[in-house]
């Protein structure tokens, strides 16, 4: 494997965990929330998903936050199962790769997501993998957008692992799936892949 950088930065759904957003914007409809696609989509969401994926609010405070602006009754648990619905699997030739390369070079992880979110995968990564922690210690660190206050595209989330790890940006490469997330990275000068419509393993054949 001939790797010609520093560091490589990953992104999580849709690069590393298979996610599928219609599943969540279908079971939301499911539940009469006929506007979910305008609420929250890859490409862009509303403050209160925002202020999910920053820390800034809770799990309960989002269910709540949710079915006031849907003006629904929802369960709390059938919010959660629509929310989690778009998580799919993690295949496990990807953790393969993730580990070959980590014997080379060192390996962040940095993901938009909230606590609800990270509850689930770490669940289906225990019952597929028998190790909850396993993205933990596949990779050097991970970084989850609520747990570091700051969200990919704004340029803090990207500084945070750049100083912290002392990264050089221009021999650091950031693999991402969302094309805005790409742009926010080339802009403070991260060597970039946009991943659509192959599988990351296809990245690295040498």
């Amino acid at each position: 494997m001939n790797l010609n950088y520093d560091a490589i930065i990953f992104d999580l759904g849709g690069v590393i965990l298979n996610i599928d957003y219609q599943k969540t914007t279908q079971a939301f409809k499911g539940l009469g929330v006929k506007n979910f696609d305008k609420l929250y989509s890859q490409s862009q969401q509303n403050g209160t998903f925002d202020k999910l994926e920053t820390g800034k609010m809770g799990a309960e405070e989002f269910y709540k936050t949710l079915n006031k602006e849907t003006g629904l009754e929802l369960k709390h648990s059938e919010i959660e199962t629509a929310w989690n619905a778009m998580l799919l699997d993690l295949p496990s030739h990807r953790i393969e790769l993730l580990k070959k390369i980590s014997k080379e070079i060192p390996i962040f992880l940095l993901s938009n997501t909230n606590e609800i979110h990270l509850k689930a995968f770490r669940k289906m990564i225990k019952d597929s993998f028998g190790e909850e922690h396993l993205l933990e210690s596949t990779f050097s660190k991970t970084y989850y957008s609520h747990l570091i206050q700051a969200r990919k595209p704004n340029r803090a989330a990207f500084d945070i692992i750049i100083h912290e790890q002392g990264l050089n940006p221009s021999k650091t490469l950031f693999i991402d799936d969302s094309l805005q997330h790409i742009e926010g990275a080339e802009k403070i000068g991260l060597q970039t892949v946009h991943l659509v419509g192959k599988d990351i393993s296809e990245i690295f054949l040498s």
